[in-house]
C-alpha cells in the first residue's frame, strides 16, 4: 500500500504519547523569596539533569518550570537515548574537523551512560531499555553516506559498525549501527528526577514562569509571584531569554511531527532513522499493554507556514504500509532550536555574564545533548575541568550566520497577502472558520484573530513580545507561533514557550 492511501489526517488524539501516559506532577508555584546556590530555569532534560547533578554534588537548587515538569520540548521527544544522530559525524567533520566530531561523540556517548546510571541509582521507573540504534539507507543512493558515517564513527572510538543486516520488516541497502544505546519514557524519567531534586533545601516549582534575570555579584530571578536569589543561574528553556536575541538568531526554530499507532507485534529491540529523504524516525514502545510504533519526520523551518495535516497523513501511511500499523492513536509536533553550525551552545548566557549560564540548540537530540550539556555546566559551576566544554562554548564565533542573523525582521516574517482597507478587514474577519486563525492588518497594525467554536473572535497583537517579529497561526495546535525565535502563544495571547516572557496584548477587534 502506498503512503498516499492512509486514513484521514486528523485521526488520533492531538497529544504526545508520553504526556498521555505519564500521569501528572503537582509541585507548588513559587511564592515569596527563595535563596539557593543555583537557580535552574526550565524543567526539561537539560535543566533537571543539571539540577540533580548539582544537588548530588552538594549544591542547593531551585527549578522554575512555566508549565509542568517535562511538558515542553522533552515531553514531545521520540525517546531515543543515543549518540548516533543520523549522519552527524560526517557533517561535523566537514565543518569542524575530526577532533570536534570525536568530542561531540564522546560527550553524547557519556550522556547515554549517565542516563543509565541515573535510572539505576535513583530507581526511576521510565521504561529504560538497552537497544541498538540504526541510521539506515533505504536506497543504494544513500548507501555511501551510511558507509562513511560508520567508518568515521568507528575511527572516533564510538560503538559503531556498518551492517547489511537491519531488523526492519522491509528491505534496506544497509545501515550504520550503534550498539548498547537506549530508549526511555522521557516524561517519566524527568518526573523521577524532579521528585529527587525537590526537598532537603532544594525546590521544584511548577506554573512559575521566569520573566527576569539580573546578573551581578549574585543572580536575581523574577518569576511568578516570587524571586529566587542564587549564586548562579542556568537558563535551559529550549530558546533562552535574557540574551538579547543573540542565540535565537544563531539557532532558528525547526518543527517536526510524530504519529503513534498501535502495532500488533512485540516491541523492536532497536530504534531507527533514515539517511534518505524524506527522513523517517522509528521507535516502538510498550505502554499499558499496547505496543506503539512512533514514526517521525516531515520537519521544516518554523518560519515556513505549513499545513501539518498532509505531514501527519504521510507519516501514518508510512507506518501502515511498512509495518502494518493500525490507526493513529496520538499525533503531535515539536519545535527545536537548531544551531547553524551544528553544535549546541553551553556556557555563559552573554559574553559579559559571570553567574548566568545557558543551554540551548540541542539539534533535536536533546536526551543526550541536553544531558551532556548539563554535565558540562555542573562541572563549570563546581570548578571542575571538562574536556568537552570548549567545543560547545556559548561565546564561540558563529561558523555560519543563522537566518535571523541574516536579517529576519518583522517585515520578512509577516505572512503574505495582508490587506488593510476597512472592507477587506471586515471580509477577512467574516471568512474566518470556526477554530481557525489569521493575521490581519487593520489600520496599519497587525492583529492575530482567532474564531473559537462558539463563533467569537479573539484578537491580540500579532507582534511577538520578544523581538517584534510577526506571529503565524498554527492550525494543528491552535497557537500563535513566532517564526523568528520560536516563541509560542495561546489564541488569547498567553505565553506558552519562550524566549518571550510577556503575553501578546489584546487588540480591539473591528
Amino acid at each position: 500500500m502506498s503512503e498516499a492511501t492512509t486514513a484521514g489526517p486528523a485521526e488520533g488524539k492531538p497529544l504526545s504519547l508520553w504526556l498521555a501516559t505519564a500521569g501528572a506532577t503537582d509541585f507548588p508555584q513559587l511564592q515569596g523569596t527563595v535563596e539557593v546556590d543555583v537557580a535552574v530555569i526550565g524543567g526539561g532534560i537539560a535543566g533537571l539533569t543539571a539540577a540533580l547533578a548539582l544537588k548530588r554534588s552538594g549544591r542547593s537548587v531551585a527549578v522554575l518550570e512555566a508549565g509542568r515538569v517535562g511538558t515542553g520540548v522533552t515531553g514531545h521527544t521520540t525517546g531515543k537515548v543515543t549518540s548516533l544522530h543520523r549522519l552527524a559525524y560526517t557533517a561535523l567533520e566537514r565543518s569542524h574537523g575530526a577532533d570536534a566530531a570525536g568530542i561531540y561523540g564522546k560527550a553524547n556517548q557519556a550522556a547515554v551512560e549517565h542516563v543509565a546510571r541515573v535510572v539505576a541509582a535513583e530507581d526511576i521507573s521510565c521504561g529504560f531499555r538497552r537497544v541498538a540504534n540504526y541510521t539506515f539507507a533505504g536506497s543504494e543512493d544513500a548507501l555511501p553516506q551510511v558507509r562513511a558515517e560508520a567508518e568515521l564513527a568507528t575511527r572516533l572510538g564510538l560503538p559503531a559498525a556498518f551492517t547489511a543486516d537491519v531488523p526492519l520488516p522491509f528491505p534496506v541497502a544497509g545501515a550504520v549501527r550503534f550498539d548498547d544505546q537506549a530508549q526511555i519514557h522521557a516524561v517519566q524519567y524527568l518526573q523521577g528526577i524532579a521528585a529527587r531534586v525537590d526537598g532537603g533545601g532544594s525546590f521544584v516549582f511548577e506554573g512559575t514562569r521566569a520573566v527576569g534575570l539580573q546578573d551581578g555579584p549574585s543572580v536575581r530571578v523574577a518569576a511568578g509571584n516570587g524571586t529566587v536569589l542564587a549564586a548562579e543561574a542556568i537558563v535551559a528553556t529550549n530558546v533562552p531569554f535574557g540574551d538579547h536575541g543573540r542565540l535565537g538568531a544563531l539557532c532558528p526554530p525547526h518543527r517536526s511531527y510524530i504519529v503513534a499507532a498501535a502495532l500488533d507485534a512485540p516491541p523492536l529491540d532497536a530504534t531507527f532513522i533514515s539517511a534518505d529523504e524524506p527522513m523517517r524516525s522509528l521507535l516502538t514502545a510498550q505502554l499499558n499493554g499496547v505496543t506503539y510504533l512512533l514514526t517521525g519526520g516531515g520537519g521544516h523551518p518554523a518560519a515556513e507556514h505549513v499545513d501539518p495535516a498532509p505531514r501527519f497523513a504521510s507519516l501514518a501511511a508510512y507506518a501502515h504500509s511498512r509495518f502494518g500499523a493500525g490507526p493513529v492513536a496520538y499525533r503531535w509536533s515539536t519545535q527545536d532550536a537548531m544551531p547553524s553550525d551544528g553544535l549546541p551552545y553551553v556556557g555563559p548566557l552573554n559574553p559579559d555574564n559571570r553567574h548566568a549560564f545557558v543551554i540551548t540548540a540541542l539539534r533535536k537530540w536533546g536526551l543526550t545533548n541536553g544531558t551532556a550539556a548539563a554535565l558540562m555546566l555542573t562541572d563549570l559551576l563546581n570548578g571542575t575541568p571538562n574536556e568537552w566544554a570548549p567545543l560547545f562554548d556559548s561565546n564561540r564565533a558563529p561558523l555560519l550566520p543563522g537566518p535571523a542573523a541574516a536579517g529576519h525582521t518583522t517585515a520578512d516574517s509577516t505572512p503574505d497577502g495582508l490587506e488593510n482597507s476597512p472592507d477587506d478587514v471586515a471580509r477577512q474577519m467574516a471568512d474566518l472558520a470556526l477554530g481557525d486563525g489569521k493575521v490581519i492588518d487593520a489600520a496599519g497594525t497587525s492583529m492575530a484573530c482567532y474564531r473559537d467554536q462558539a463563533g467569537d473572535i479573539h484578537a491580540v497583537s500579532a507582534i511577538c513580545t520578544h523581538l517584534g517579529c510577526t506571529v503565524g497561526f498554527n492550525r494543528e495546535d491552535r497557537t500563535w507561533d513566532c517564526p523568528c525565535h520560536g516563541s509560542r502563544f495561546t489564541v488569547d495571547g498567553k505565553v506558552i514557550q519562550g524566549p518571550a516572557t510577556e503575553d501578546l496584548p489584546p487588540h480591539p477587534a473591528p
